[in-house]
């Protein structure tokens, strides 16, 4: 990947103003579409094809930590969610922890990145980069 993600949890504007995600599913923010259009085309990732791909792992000084890659195409069992010319792509496993959240991004002089708001969290790290439930 091209680009370093950055995760928090202080939503922006547009989370703020973003519905709750759809029957439980996933919602991303207008600001998170329009930036995962750019990274595809940088990474040269047919939108039609691939996509972001969301996950999580065990680690971080919470228990789980959140993982963000692009991927060319879905994984068989894979949940996948589609946003104007966007999709994400979640395994099985990792939705249970990320079902009902919502993905923004956020640009500000101080910082840039992707910020999950997520309300399976019970817990996370000063950083925003690990979670517990």
């Amino acid at each position: 990947m091209a680009e370093i993600v950055t995760i928090g949890s202080t939503p922006s504007p547009d989370a703020v103003a973003a519905q709750p995600a759809a029957s439980g599913g996933l919602d991303v923010t207008p600001s998170a579409v329009k930036r995962i259009r750019v990274i595809l085309a940088k990474e040269g990732i047919s939108p039609e094809e691939g996509g972001l791909r969301l996950g999580v792992k065990g680690g971080g000084c919470s228990g789980m930590s959140y993982s963000v890659g692009f991927d060319a195409h879905p994984r068989e069992r894979d949940n996948i969610f589609t946003f104007e010319d966007v999709r994400v792509f979640i395994d099985p496993k990792s939705f249970v922890y990320l079902q009902g959240m919502t993905l923004d991004y956020e640009e500000t002089l101080i910082r840039q990145g992707f910020n999950f708001i997520n309300p399976n969290s019970a817990r996370s790290c000063g950083c925003g980069t690990s979670f517990s439930v």
